[in-house]
C-alpha cells in the first residue's frame, strides 16, 4: 500500500533509529524491526554469532560475500574484519543493492573497505580478479539463491579465487536446502565439512 518495498521500509526504520557509524547498533536496529515489524531474510543475531566466531578465529584479509540483500550480513562481516582487510559483496538485484549501499555507508564503511558489486554472481565471479582486483578470497560467505551455491563454488574453484586453506561459510544448506552443494562439499575430497545447527532467522 505504501508503494515501498519491505527492504526500503526496514531501511527507513534503521535510518530513523540507528546510530550512524555504529555497525553493532545498526544490526541491533535491524533485529528489532525483524522481530517486531516485518520479517527479512537477514542472517540474524543467532547465526551472526557463528559468522563472528569464524572471523575472530581466522582474521581473513580478503572476504567475498555472495548475496548482499539489504546489507545486514555485509555489515556483520565488515565489523569483524582485521585492519587492512577488504570485503567484496555481490548482489544480483539492483533494488536490494540500492538499499544495501545506503546501509553499508550508514554503518561507516568506505568503498576501500567494502566494495558492493551489482550483477548476477555467475557473471561477476569470472571478472573478480581483472575488474575488481580480488586475487583470491580467504573467506567466502554464501547467502544468495541456494540453487546457485554449487555452481558458484565450482566457478570460484575454476577461476582459482579460493586462497589456500580458504573457508566457505554457507547459510541455509539444510533448509530451504542446498543438497547438491552439500553433497559435493562432503564427497569431492577438497574440503573438511562442519554443519552448524541453528534456527531460522528471527
Amino acid at each position: 500500500l505504501t508503494g515501498t518495498s519491505r527492504e526500503q521500509r526496514a531501511f527507513q526504520y534503521v535510518l530513523a533509529h540507528a546510530i550512524p557509524g555504529d555497525p553493532h547498533h545498526i544490526l541491533q536496529t535491524f533485529d528489532q524491526w525483524c522481530y517486531h515489524c516485518e520479517h527479512l531474510s537477514c542472517v540474524g543475531p543467532d547465526k551472526g554469532r557463528i559468522v563472528e566466531r569464524v572471523l575472530l578465529e581466522q582474521a581473513p584479509l580478503r572476504v567475498l560475500e555472495l548475496g548482499t540483500y539489504c546489507g545486514y550480513g555485509t555489515v556483520l562481516l565488515a565489523q569483524g574484519l582485521p585492519p587492512g582487510a577488504r570485503l567484496y559483496t555481490i548482489e544480483g538485484d539492483p533494488r536490494h543493492a540500492a538499499v544495501a549501499e545506503k546501509v553499508i555507508r550508514l554503518a561507516g564503511f568506505s568503498e576501500q573497505t567494502v566494495e558492493l558489486i551489482v550483477g548476477p554472481s555467475e557473471e561477476v565471479i569470472p571478472c573478480l580478479r581483472e575488474k575488481h582486483g580480488l586475487m583470491n578470497a580467504n573467506l567466502v560467505f554464501m547467502d544468495h539463491w541456494k540453487r546457485c551455491y554449487l555452481r558458484d563454488l565450482r566457478l570460484l574453484e575454476s577461476h582459482q579465487l579460493l586462497a589456500e586453506g580458504a573457508t566457505i561459510l554457507a547459510d541455509n544448506v539444510l533448509f530451504p536446502g542446498a543438497p547438491h552443494f552439500l553433497q559435493y562439499a562432503k564427497t569431492c575430497g577438497k574440503y573438511h565439512c562442519k554443519v552448524h545447527r541453528a534456527s531460522l532467522e528471527y
